[in-house]
C-alpha cells in the first residue's frame, strides 16, 4: 500500500479473513477465550477498516469483503460467543455498505466447513477433536472460498454481490 516514500498507493479490495474458533459451552467461563475471539474475529475486521476506508475514499473505490460463518447463520451449542464475533462482523458490515455510497463494495461470505486449520485455536481437546473429525469428513477445500470471493470482486463496479453463503453440501 506504501511506496519508497511511504506515500499510499493503490487498494482495490481488502480481505478481512482472520478468525480464531476457542469454542467451549458458556458454562466453562473461558472468558480470555472470548476476549482473544472478539479481539481478533471483530476489532481485526475493524482495524482493517481503519486501514482502507481513508485510502479508498481518496481513490473513490474500493471493495471489502469480510469472512464470517455458517456458525454465525446456525447458531448451535459451544459456539454462541463464535457466532456472536461473526453476526458482529455482519451488522458492522451491513453499517459499512449504507454508508459507502455508490463507490465502495462490500461484501460478506459465510463458509461452512473448509479443510483450515482453523479447530487448532479450540483450547477444549474434546471439542477440538470432534471439530477437526468434521471437517476430515466433509470440508471442502479453501480454493471453493477464494473462487466465491474471486466471484464477487469480478462483477462490475456498479454491482455489490453484499452476502455469499458457500457450505458442503453434506453439512446441514
Amino acid at each position: 500500500m506504501t511506496d519508497s516514500n511511504g506515500a499510499c498507493g493503490k487498494l482495490d479490495v481488502l480481505i478481512s479473513n482472520a478468525e480464531i474458533a476457542p469454542v467451549s459451552p458458556l458454562d466453562d467461563l473461558r472468558v480470555e477465550d472470548w476476549k482473544a475471539m472478539i479481539d481478533v474475529n471483530v476489532k481485526g475486521v475493524l482495524c482493517g477498516i481503519v486501514a482502507a476506508l481513508p485510502l479508498f475514499r481518496r481513490q473513490g473505490f474500493g471493495h471489502f469483503v469480510h469472512t464470517l460463518s455458517t456458525a454465525g447463520l446456525k447458531i448451535v451449542p459451544t459456539m454462541a460467543v463464535y457466532a456472536g464475533t461473526k453476526n458482529a462482523v455482519r451488522a458492522i458490515s451491513e453499517g459499512l455498505r449504507q454508508e459507502a455510497g455508490e463507490n465502495l463494495r462490500v461484501t460478506t461470505i459465510s463458509p461452512g466447513d473448509v479443510a483450515t486449520g482453523l479447530s487448532s485455536s479450540t483450547t477444549d481437546e474434546t471439542l477440538r477433536k470432534g471439530m477437526q473429525a468434521g471437517m476430515d469428513t466433509i470440508a471442502i477445500p479453501s480454493r471453493a472460498i477464494a473462487d466465491a470471493i474471486a466471484f464477487a470482486i469480478g462483477q462490475p463496479s456498479n454491482v455489490d454481490v453484499g452476502e455469499i453463503v458457500v457450505r458442503p453440501t453434506a453439512q446441514a
